[in-house]
Protein backbone atom coordinates (compact mmCIF):
# COMPACT_ATOMS: atom_id res chain seq x y z
CA UNK A 1 0.00 0.00 0.00
CA UNK A 2 1.10 3.53 -0.73
CA UNK A 3 0.09 6.94 0.64
CA UNK A 4 -0.85 9.26 -2.18
CA UNK A 5 -1.78 13.16 -1.80
CA UNK A 6 -3.36 15.89 -3.33
CA UNK A 7 -2.61 19.61 -2.61
CA UNK A 8 -5.11 21.23 -1.19
CA UNK A 9 -5.17 25.34 -0.91
CA UNK A 10 -6.74 26.96 1.99
CA UNK A 11 -8.61 29.54 1.05
CA UNK A 12 -7.63 32.17 4.36
CA UNK A 13 -6.97 35.08 2.17
CA UNK A 14 -10.24 36.41 2.57
CA UNK A 15 -10.83 35.68 6.46
CA UNK A 16 -7.43 37.73 6.58
CA UNK A 17 -9.45 40.89 4.97
CA UNK A 18 -12.20 40.22 6.92
CA UNK A 19 -10.32 40.56 9.94
CA UNK A 20 -8.25 43.59 9.09
CA UNK A 21 -11.78 45.29 8.38
CA UNK A 22 -13.43 44.97 11.89
CA UNK A 23 -12.14 45.22 15.53
CA UNK A 24 -11.62 43.02 18.30
CA UNK A 25 -12.46 43.99 21.66
CA UNK A 26 -13.44 47.40 22.21
CA UNK A 27 -12.14 50.13 24.90
CA UNK A 28 -12.30 50.39 28.86
CA UNK A 29 -10.46 48.31 30.97
CA UNK A 30 -13.85 46.14 31.80
CA UNK A 31 -12.93 43.40 29.24
CA UNK A 32 -10.37 41.24 27.91
CA UNK A 33 -10.54 39.86 24.70
CA UNK A 34 -8.88 36.26 24.23
CA UNK A 35 -8.04 35.00 20.80
CA UNK A 36 -7.53 30.97 20.07
CA UNK A 37 -8.39 28.05 17.96
CA UNK A 38 -10.48 26.34 20.58
CA UNK A 39 -13.94 25.67 19.07
CA UNK A 40 -15.17 22.46 19.96
CA UNK A 41 -14.63 19.15 21.85
CA UNK A 42 -12.66 19.26 25.18
CA UNK A 43 -10.75 22.32 23.98
CA UNK A 44 -13.43 24.29 23.76
CA UNK A 45 -15.03 22.83 27.10
CA UNK A 46 -11.61 23.06 29.07
CA UNK A 47 -11.32 26.76 27.46
CA UNK A 48 -14.99 27.89 29.02
CA UNK A 49 -13.99 26.30 32.54
CA UNK A 50 -11.06 28.75 32.41
CA UNK A 51 -13.72 31.80 31.12
CA UNK A 52 -15.70 30.91 34.11
CA UNK A 53 -12.86 30.73 36.43
CA UNK A 54 -11.32 33.91 35.26
CA UNK A 55 -14.92 36.00 35.39
CA UNK A 56 -15.31 34.29 38.78
CA UNK A 57 -11.87 35.97 39.94
CA UNK A 58 -12.50 39.06 37.94
CA UNK A 59 -16.00 40.52 38.59
CA UNK A 60 -17.10 42.73 36.17
CA UNK A 61 -14.82 42.05 33.85
CA UNK A 62 -16.32 40.51 30.72
CA UNK A 63 -14.29 38.12 28.85
CA UNK A 64 -14.42 38.20 24.94
CA UNK A 65 -13.94 35.21 23.39
CA UNK A 66 -12.68 35.60 20.03
CA UNK A 67 -12.10 32.07 19.17
CA UNK A 68 -11.64 31.00 15.19
CA UNK A 69 -12.67 27.85 14.34
CA UNK A 70 -10.16 25.48 12.20
CA UNK A 71 -8.15 22.57 12.44
CA UNK A 72 -4.30 23.02 13.66
CA UNK A 73 -5.44 26.91 14.07
CA UNK A 74 -4.45 27.17 10.50
CA UNK A 75 -7.64 29.32 9.94
CA UNK A 76 -7.41 31.57 13.46
CA UNK A 77 -3.28 32.41 12.49
CA UNK A 78 -4.30 34.01 9.11
CA UNK A 79 -7.14 35.83 11.17
CA UNK A 80 -4.44 37.31 13.85
CA UNK A 81 -2.06 38.34 11.33
CA UNK A 82 -4.50 40.12 9.82
CA UNK A 83 -5.24 42.03 13.27
CA UNK A 84 -1.62 42.54 13.98
CA UNK A 85 -1.10 44.17 11.01
CA UNK A 86 -4.00 46.04 10.98
CA UNK A 87 -2.77 47.35 14.96
CA UNK A 88 -6.03 45.84 16.04
CA UNK A 89 -4.34 43.66 18.63
CA UNK A 90 -6.56 41.04 21.29
CA UNK A 91 -5.88 41.17 24.42
CA UNK A 92 -4.08 38.10 24.41
CA UNK A 93 -3.36 35.41 22.19
CA UNK A 94 -3.05 31.56 21.59
CA UNK A 95 0.52 30.41 20.31
CA UNK A 96 2.30 27.14 20.37
CA UNK A 97 5.09 27.65 22.57
CA UNK A 98 8.13 28.21 20.89
CA UNK A 99 9.42 29.32 17.69
CA UNK A 100 6.47 29.52 16.44
CA UNK A 101 5.90 32.33 17.70
CA UNK A 102 9.34 33.84 16.46
CA UNK A 103 8.08 35.92 13.44
CA UNK A 104 5.15 37.59 15.85
CA UNK A 105 8.98 38.73 17.91
CA UNK A 106 10.85 39.63 15.22
CA UNK A 107 7.89 41.47 14.26
CA UNK A 108 7.52 43.53 17.11
CA UNK A 109 4.32 42.53 18.20
CA UNK A 110 5.10 40.93 21.67
CA UNK A 111 5.99 41.90 24.54
CA UNK A 112 8.48 39.91 26.82
CA UNK A 113 6.77 38.41 29.48
CA UNK A 114 10.25 37.78 32.03
CA UNK A 115 9.04 40.16 34.63
CA UNK A 116 5.71 38.26 34.54
CA UNK A 117 7.96 34.94 34.89
CA UNK A 118 9.78 36.55 37.85
CA UNK A 119 6.75 37.82 40.19
CA UNK A 120 4.69 34.62 39.67
CA UNK A 121 7.57 32.16 40.18
CA UNK A 122 7.08 30.09 36.97
CA UNK A 123 11.01 29.82 36.41
CA UNK A 124 10.60 27.35 39.78
CA UNK A 125 7.58 25.55 38.56
CA UNK A 126 8.49 24.96 35.06
CA UNK A 127 11.19 22.67 33.71
CA UNK A 128 14.36 24.21 32.84
CA UNK A 129 14.84 22.51 29.74
CA UNK A 130 11.42 24.09 29.14
CA UNK A 131 12.08 27.45 29.41
CA UNK A 132 15.12 27.18 27.57
CA UNK A 133 13.50 25.43 24.57
CA UNK A 134 10.43 28.57 24.41
CA UNK A 135 13.06 31.25 24.90
CA UNK A 136 14.20 33.39 21.90
CA UNK A 137 17.23 35.60 22.27
CA UNK A 138 16.88 34.80 26.62
CA UNK A 139 13.61 36.17 26.90
CA UNK A 140 10.37 34.52 27.10
CA UNK A 141 7.29 36.15 24.97
CA UNK A 142 4.75 33.01 25.83
CA UNK A 143 2.94 31.25 29.00
CA UNK A 144 2.63 27.31 28.01
CA UNK A 145 -0.61 26.20 30.09
CA UNK A 146 -0.35 22.73 28.76
CA UNK A 147 1.91 20.02 27.37
CA UNK A 148 0.93 17.82 24.57
CA UNK A 149 3.22 14.27 23.76
CA UNK A 150 3.45 14.03 19.89
CA UNK A 151 5.61 11.08 19.75
CA UNK A 152 2.77 8.23 20.75
CA UNK A 153 2.33 4.94 19.09
CA UNK A 154 -1.55 4.00 19.19
CA UNK A 155 -2.34 0.67 18.73
CA UNK A 156 -5.13 -1.72 18.35
CA UNK A 157 -4.64 -5.00 20.84
CA UNK A 158 -6.95 -7.55 19.27
CA UNK A 159 -4.90 -6.65 15.64
CA UNK A 160 -1.72 -7.18 17.61
CA UNK A 161 -3.04 -10.72 18.91
CA UNK A 162 -4.28 -11.85 15.13
CA UNK A 163 -0.98 -10.73 13.32
CA UNK A 164 1.08 -12.69 15.93
CA UNK A 165 2.88 -9.58 17.27
CA UNK A 166 3.34 -10.38 21.02
CA UNK A 167 4.07 -6.84 22.20
CA UNK A 168 3.77 -3.50 20.65
CA UNK A 169 7.32 -2.66 18.77
CA UNK A 170 9.77 -0.71 21.13
CA UNK A 171 12.40 -0.10 17.80
CA UNK A 172 12.00 1.50 14.22
CA UNK A 173 13.12 -2.03 13.23
CA UNK A 174 10.65 -4.07 15.70
CA UNK A 175 8.18 -1.30 14.20
CA UNK A 176 8.63 -2.64 10.45
CA UNK A 177 8.29 -5.87 11.01
CA UNK A 178 4.93 -5.68 13.05
CA UNK A 179 3.50 -3.90 10.35
CA UNK A 180 4.86 -6.42 7.58
CA UNK A 181 2.99 -9.58 9.73
CA UNK A 182 0.01 -6.96 9.98
CA UNK A 183 -0.04 -6.80 6.22
CA UNK A 184 0.55 -10.97 5.58
CA UNK A 185 -1.71 -12.21 8.42
CA UNK A 186 -4.99 -9.47 8.78
CA UNK A 187 -7.00 -7.36 6.38
CA UNK A 188 -6.00 -4.68 7.92
CA UNK A 189 -4.39 -1.23 7.06
CA UNK A 190 -1.28 -1.59 9.44
CA UNK A 191 -0.54 2.40 9.54
CA UNK A 192 -2.69 4.73 9.36
CA UNK A 193 -2.42 8.40 8.41
CA UNK A 194 -5.03 11.22 7.52
CA UNK A 195 -4.62 14.32 5.69
CA UNK A 196 -0.80 15.24 4.37
CA UNK A 197 0.19 17.21 7.92
CA UNK A 198 -0.58 13.79 9.69
CA UNK A 199 2.52 12.38 7.34
CA UNK A 200 4.83 15.49 8.29
CA UNK A 201 3.64 14.21 12.22
CA UNK A 202 5.20 10.82 11.45
CA UNK A 203 8.27 12.41 9.96
CA UNK A 204 9.27 13.95 13.31
CA UNK A 205 8.66 11.13 15.05
CA UNK A 206 10.55 8.87 12.90
CA UNK A 207 13.30 11.25 12.91
CA UNK A 208 13.63 11.52 16.65
CA UNK A 209 13.48 7.21 17.13
CA UNK A 210 16.03 6.99 14.73
CA UNK A 211 18.29 9.60 15.68
CA UNK A 212 17.50 10.02 19.45
CA UNK A 213 16.86 13.23 21.42
CA UNK A 214 20.53 15.27 20.92
CA UNK A 215 20.85 14.31 16.89
CA UNK A 216 17.36 15.16 15.98
CA UNK A 217 16.90 18.74 18.09
CA UNK A 218 20.50 19.26 16.04
CA UNK A 219 18.53 19.04 13.18
CA UNK A 220 16.98 22.34 13.85
CA UNK A 221 19.48 24.46 14.02
CA UNK A 222 20.08 26.92 11.34
CA UNK A 223 22.28 25.23 8.65
CA UNK A 224 22.04 21.94 10.30
CA UNK A 225 23.21 18.72 7.99
CA UNK A 226 20.48 16.80 6.96
CA UNK A 227 22.77 15.23 4.37
CA UNK A 228 24.03 12.64 6.66
CA UNK A 229 24.24 9.14 6.31
CA UNK A 230 22.27 8.84 9.89
CA UNK A 231 19.61 11.46 8.12
CA UNK A 232 18.99 9.42 4.97
CA UNK A 233 19.00 6.12 7.62
CA UNK A 234 16.01 7.62 9.02
CA UNK A 235 14.37 8.63 5.78
CA UNK A 236 14.35 5.07 4.45
CA UNK A 237 12.92 3.64 7.12
CA UNK A 238 10.04 6.15 6.79
CA UNK A 239 9.95 5.28 2.97
CA UNK A 240 9.11 1.82 4.44
CA UNK A 241 6.76 2.85 7.18
CA UNK A 242 4.67 4.79 4.47
CA UNK A 243 4.50 1.95 2.52
CA UNK A 244 2.45 0.23 5.19
CA UNK A 245 0.20 3.15 5.07
CA UNK A 246 -3.29 3.73 2.73
CA UNK A 247 -4.33 5.50 0.39
CA UNK A 248 -5.46 8.04 1.85
CA UNK A 249 -7.86 11.43 0.49
CA UNK A 250 -6.57 15.05 1.71
CA UNK A 251 -9.99 15.79 2.98
CA UNK A 252 -10.00 13.01 6.23
CA UNK A 253 -7.58 14.78 9.05
CA UNK A 254 -6.10 12.87 12.26
CA UNK A 255 -9.34 11.87 13.59
CA UNK A 256 -10.36 9.66 11.07
CA UNK A 257 -7.01 7.55 11.28
CA UNK A 258 -7.86 7.34 15.22
CA UNK A 259 -11.18 6.01 14.57
CA UNK A 260 -9.67 3.49 12.01
CA UNK A 261 -7.48 1.93 14.96
CA UNK A 262 -10.48 2.20 17.67
CA UNK A 263 -12.81 0.10 15.06
CA UNK A 264 -9.96 -2.51 14.29
CA UNK A 265 -9.41 -1.05 10.76
CA UNK A 266 -6.01 -0.33 11.59
CA UNK A 267 -3.47 -1.62 13.65
CA UNK A 268 -1.29 1.72 14.20
CA UNK A 269 -1.46 5.44 13.74
CA UNK A 270 1.00 7.76 15.35
CA UNK A 271 -0.29 10.97 16.75
CA UNK A 272 -0.02 13.05 19.19
CA UNK A 273 -2.05 12.67 22.68
CA UNK A 274 -5.04 14.32 21.61
CA UNK A 275 -5.62 11.28 20.49
CA UNK A 276 -6.19 10.08 23.44
CA UNK A 277 -9.40 12.75 24.30
CA UNK A 278 -11.01 12.05 20.68
CA UNK A 279 -10.86 8.02 21.76
CA UNK A 280 -12.98 8.94 24.86
CA UNK A 281 -15.31 11.28 23.26
CA UNK A 282 -16.07 7.98 21.05
CA UNK A 283 -16.83 5.81 23.48
CA UNK A 284 -13.30 4.05 23.12
CA UNK A 285 -12.48 1.73 25.75
CA UNK A 286 -8.33 1.87 26.62
CA UNK A 287 -7.15 -1.52 26.96
CA UNK A 288 -9.50 -2.70 24.50
CA UNK A 289 -10.15 -0.82 21.70
CA UNK A 290 -6.62 0.62 21.45
CA UNK A 291 -3.74 1.12 23.73
CA UNK A 292 -0.91 2.94 23.36
CA UNK A 293 3.05 3.09 23.93
CA UNK A 294 6.19 5.56 23.38
CA UNK A 295 6.51 6.03 19.60
CA UNK A 296 9.31 3.30 18.58
CA UNK A 297 12.64 4.65 19.17
CA UNK A 298 11.76 7.54 21.86
CA UNK A 299 11.08 5.66 25.42
CA UNK A 300 11.90 8.15 27.78
CA UNK A 301 11.87 11.12 25.39
CA UNK A 302 8.68 13.46 25.55
CA UNK A 303 8.61 15.26 21.83
CA UNK A 304 6.54 18.09 23.53
CA UNK A 305 4.38 20.91 22.05
CA UNK A 306 2.39 23.31 24.15
CA UNK A 307 -0.40 25.85 24.14
CA UNK A 308 0.35 29.21 25.23
CA UNK A 309 -0.77 32.57 25.96
CA UNK A 310 0.64 35.63 25.05
CA UNK A 311 0.91 39.46 26.01
CA UNK A 312 0.91 42.10 22.31
CA UNK A 313 2.32 45.00 22.44
CA UNK A 314 -0.67 47.51 22.27
CA UNK A 315 -3.47 45.27 23.83
CA UNK A 316 -5.98 47.36 24.65
CA UNK A 317 -6.86 45.98 28.61
CA UNK A 318 -3.13 45.05 29.33
CA UNK A 319 -4.29 44.66 33.06
CA UNK A 320 -6.88 42.28 32.35
CA UNK A 321 -4.88 40.45 30.19
CA UNK A 322 -1.98 40.40 33.04
CA UNK A 323 -4.74 38.80 34.85
CA UNK A 324 -5.76 36.09 32.55
CA UNK A 325 -2.01 35.22 31.98
CA UNK A 326 -2.37 34.93 35.42
CA UNK A 327 -5.31 32.57 35.67
CA UNK A 328 -3.18 30.64 32.90
CA UNK A 329 -0.11 30.20 34.52
CA UNK A 330 -1.18 29.14 37.82
CA UNK A 331 -1.91 25.88 38.86
CA UNK A 332 -5.43 25.85 39.80
CA UNK A 333 -6.32 27.32 36.11
CA UNK A 334 -3.87 24.55 34.95
CA UNK A 335 -5.81 22.05 36.70
CA UNK A 336 -8.93 23.11 35.38
CA UNK A 337 -8.13 22.94 32.21
CA UNK A 338 -6.05 20.57 31.17
CA UNK A 339 -8.40 17.16 32.76
CA UNK A 340 -11.03 18.52 29.81
CA UNK A 341 -8.19 19.21 27.09
CA UNK A 342 -6.55 16.23 27.25
CA UNK A 343 -3.57 17.32 27.99
CA UNK A 344 -1.50 17.62 30.90
CA UNK A 345 -0.19 20.73 32.64
CA UNK A 346 3.38 22.26 32.02
CA UNK A 347 3.75 22.95 35.52
CA UNK A 348 5.90 20.61 37.64
CA UNK A 349 3.04 20.80 40.90
CA UNK A 350 0.12 19.62 39.33
CA UNK A 351 -2.23 17.43 41.92
CA UNK A 352 -2.13 13.99 40.30
CA UNK A 353 -5.94 13.60 41.67
CA UNK A 354 -6.98 15.43 39.05
CA UNK A 355 -5.71 13.51 36.20
CA UNK A 356 -6.61 9.94 37.94
CA UNK A 357 -10.12 9.48 35.86
CA UNK A 358 -7.49 9.02 32.42
CA UNK A 359 -5.60 6.26 32.15
CA UNK A 360 -3.49 8.13 29.94
CA UNK A 361 -3.51 11.33 31.37
CA UNK A 362 -2.36 9.30 34.64
CA UNK A 363 0.56 7.88 33.08
CA UNK A 364 1.73 11.17 30.90
CA UNK A 365 2.01 13.09 34.00
CA UNK A 366 3.65 10.38 35.80
CA UNK A 367 6.08 10.42 32.82
CA UNK A 368 6.36 14.12 32.70
CA UNK A 369 7.23 14.96 36.59
CA UNK A 370 9.96 11.96 36.22
CA UNK A 371 11.80 14.42 34.16
CA UNK A 372 12.19 13.05 30.59
CA UNK A 373 14.41 14.14 28.20
CA UNK A 374 13.14 17.09 25.97
CA UNK A 375 12.73 16.98 22.21
CA UNK A 376 10.70 20.04 20.31
CA UNK A 377 7.99 19.32 17.79
CA UNK A 378 9.01 20.87 14.52
CA UNK A 379 5.33 20.25 13.27
CA UNK A 380 3.83 22.17 16.33
CA UNK A 381 5.67 25.12 16.66
CA UNK A 382 8.26 24.19 18.80
CA UNK A 383 11.73 24.06 17.24
CA UNK A 384 11.12 25.82 13.83
CA UNK A 385 9.42 28.73 12.67
CA UNK A 386 6.93 28.98 10.24
CA UNK A 387 8.82 29.53 7.02
CA UNK A 388 10.88 26.66 7.76
CA UNK A 389 8.10 24.30 8.65
CA UNK A 390 6.37 25.03 5.83
CA UNK A 391 9.36 24.47 3.43
CA UNK A 392 9.34 21.07 4.83
CA UNK A 393 6.11 20.26 5.01
CA UNK A 394 6.44 21.14 1.01
CA UNK A 395 9.29 18.93 0.46
CA UNK A 396 6.76 16.03 2.14
CA UNK A 397 4.03 17.09 -0.74
CA UNK A 398 6.55 16.85 -3.21
CA UNK A 399 8.02 13.36 -2.23
CA UNK A 400 4.39 12.12 -1.40
CA UNK A 401 3.90 12.69 -5.27
CA UNK A 402 7.11 11.23 -6.97
CA UNK A 403 8.60 8.80 -4.32
CA UNK A 404 11.90 10.41 -4.76
CA UNK A 405 13.55 10.04 -1.61
CA UNK A 406 16.82 11.50 -3.01
CA UNK A 407 14.98 14.34 -3.85
CA UNK A 408 12.96 14.63 -0.46
CA UNK A 409 16.42 14.48 1.48
CA UNK A 410 18.27 17.15 -0.53
CA UNK A 411 14.85 19.48 -0.10
CA UNK A 412 15.16 19.11 3.57
CA UNK A 413 18.75 19.95 3.57
CA UNK A 414 18.11 22.93 1.57
CA UNK A 415 15.38 23.87 4.12
CA UNK A 416 17.78 23.92 6.85
CA UNK A 417 20.98 25.45 4.81
CA UNK A 418 18.13 28.74 3.88
CA UNK A 419 17.57 29.04 7.61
Amino acid sequence: MRVRRRSVAAGTLGLVLLASGCGGGGEGADQVEVFSWWTGGGEEAGLEALIERFEEDNPGVEFVNAAVAGGSGTNAQAVLEGRLQSQDPPDSFQGHAGAELQDYIEAGYLQPLDDFYDEQGLREALPDQLIEQISYEGEVYSVPVNIHRSNVLWFNPSLLEEAGVEAPPETLDELVEALEAVAEETDAIPMAVGAQWTVSHLLESVLLGSLGPDAYNGLWEPGADWGTPEVAEALETFEVILDHTQEESAAEDWQEASRRVADGEAAFNIMGDWAAGYFDEVGALPGEDYDWVASPGTDGTYMWLSDSFTLPVGAPNEEAALSWLELVAGREGQDVFNPLKGSIPAREDADPAHYADSPYLESALAEWQAGPELAGSFWHGVTVGNRWKNDVDTAVGLYLGDGDLEAFNDALHEAARSE
